[in-house]
């Protein structure tokens, strides 16, 4: 086959060398020809070719690769399937033109569901607006405890294609279970996928300017619980998702599982007096509730887990007893998962105030979990809004404000949410969008803080404004807070 791949990312490339293995003609195309794409264009080349390299200015050929830069918009004579990475918008030009000439556009997740082998691994599937990282982490977690070889794939960063097509080769052990995470973006592009079991963790507004609507958004994560086998696990606090569970054409004997903070019902997981439960899967749902684990087991030593972080262990447990797993490796892979930077991350306390990194809590919906997580707050937010609205975040948090600081491009629409509904709170508001505001920002919550306060990063938006990342935005914070530790002493 001749497969145009779209984009000259980690996806992209991952599947321009997959394909170009299995015997494809893959022409990669990309719009940008800077030193970031020819840069890849030249590893890509290099690590799928025999032979040296050709100069030909904005091209390169290897071994059944050809990578075009400079235009991604045109599509290559001959084509037969487009493979797309994520982030391209379904009405990019280059896919018009595909549809045009009747070529079909999956994603990379598609083409590695659609290579499995015969005895391939199951896959559970995790999507949500937030949470899905920490979520599919747990579950690998409590997989690996339970003695069965997986890992965290697919958003995450592990390419899927990568691991579907590396199972067992070499002499390497196949994987049993797959724990999958999986954007709305990725999803879009996959019709065909079909896991063992699917959870979404729940839904609001995001990426709307790639979907077109919160309707079509909605849709393309419902995608994940299509033809589901053994279980649709939906957030009972989340009335979309149980939603999304009812709209979804799934197999035979299929069962809606349910995951709440509160006391679980029949085909639920819940929290009973400090205890996670499963009433899902034990012999008899009415009268039966198993013991997991204890709250304190997530994250054990970082404190009272946050409230958000309590729903991703319940979702994780669900799809691991929908795989037959036993409670104590629940148990014991919680205890055993340790969260990424930058997610509700503990840094420091300093004169009685404690320091909080969750700088990935980039729109609205992650902040307010994380705003939740405390009782009160000098809340640091802003940055690039992406075209969100405060007010009702605002509404819901203002209560736990001691004082608010305000950094980045878009922090007026937070001064303006603040100043409509909840004028009394301080609000420090630097018009600075140098990475070093984030000294000045932490001195000026500092100040504000009182013993028994938090200090927390939760900026609501993007942070491109200022920082490359989420990431380094966070390690500027825990920097900050560190001067501060630093003068204390």
């Amino acid at each position: 086959m001749h497969i145009t791949v779209a984009g000259l990312g980690v996806s992209g490339s991952s599947a321009a060398r997959a394909l170009a293995g299995l015997g494809a003609h893959v022409t990669v195309v990309d719009g940008g020809d800077g030193d970031k794409q020819r840069a890849a264009a030249a590893e890509l080349a290099e690590r799928a070719a025999t032979g040296s390299p050709s100069d030909t200015g904005g091209e390169g050929r290897r071994a059944g690769i050809t990578v075009r830069l400079g235009d991604g918009d045109t599509l290559p004579e001959g084509t037969d399937l487009v493979v797309t990475s994520p982030g391209w918008k379904p009405d990019s030009p280059l896919f018009t033109a595909a549809a045009a000439a009747g070529v079909d556009v999956v994603g990379d997740v598609e083409i590695a569901w659609r290579l499995r082998g015969p005895d391939a691994a199951a896959w559970l599937g995790v999507t949500g607006t937030n949470g899905k990282t920490t979520t599919v982490r747990m579950l690998a977690s409590i997989l690996e405890a339970e003695g069965l070889h997986t890992t965290a794939v697919g958003n995450i960063g592990t390419p899927i294609i990568d691991v579907v097509l590396g199972q067992g080769k070499d002499g390497a052990r196949p994987y049993d279970v797959l724990a999958v995470e999986l954007s709305s973006y990725q999803l879009h592009w996959a019709p065909s996928l079909r896991a063992h079991s699917a959870a979404v963790l729940n839904l609001a507004p995001d990426h709307l300017d790639w979907h077109g609507s919160m309707q079509a958004y909605a849709a393309d994560k419902g995608r994940i619980y299509e033809g589901n086998t053994v279980a649709c696990v939906y957030n009972v606090a989340d009335k979309a998702t149980e939603e999304l569970v009812r709209a979804a054409d799934v197999e035979e004997g299929c069962r809606a599982i349910g995951f709440t903070l509160g006391t679980p019902g029949p085909s639920q997981l819940g929290v009973v007096e400090g205890l996670l439960v499963d009433r899902a899967f034990v012999e008899n749902r009415q009268k039966q509730a198993q013991e997991l684990a204890e709250v304190s087991d997530i994250a054990p030593g970082s404190g009272t887990p946050a409230p958000h972080n309590i729903a991703n262990a319940l979702a994780a447990a669900a799809l691991a007893r929908a795989f037959g797993v036993r409670p104590a490796a629940v148990r014991d892979g919680l205890r055993a998962f340790h969260p990424d930077a930058h997610r509700i991350q503990h840094i420091a306390d300093v004169d009685g105030v404690t320091y909080i990194d969750d700088s990935k809590a980039t729109n609205t919906h992650a902040a307010e979990a994380s705003l939740a997580a405390y009782e009160h707050i000098v809340w640091i937010a802003g940055g690039l809004a992406k075209g969100a609205t405060f007010d009702e975040l605002v509404q819901k948090s203002a209560a736990r404000l001691r004082g608010v600081v305000l950094i980045g491009a878009d922090r007026a629409l937070i001064r303006e949410a603040l100043a409509r509904h909840a004028p009394e709170v301080p609000v420090v508001d630097l018009d600075r969008t140098d990475t070093g505001a984030m000294s000045r920002a932490v001195r000026e919550a500092a100040r504000l803080a009182e013993p028994g306060d938090t200090v927390l990063l939760a900026p609501a938006c993007a942070s491109m404004d200022m920082f490359v990342n989420y990431n380094k935005r966070g390690d500027a914070f825990a920097d900050a807070v560190r001067e501060l530790t630093a003068r204390d002493h």
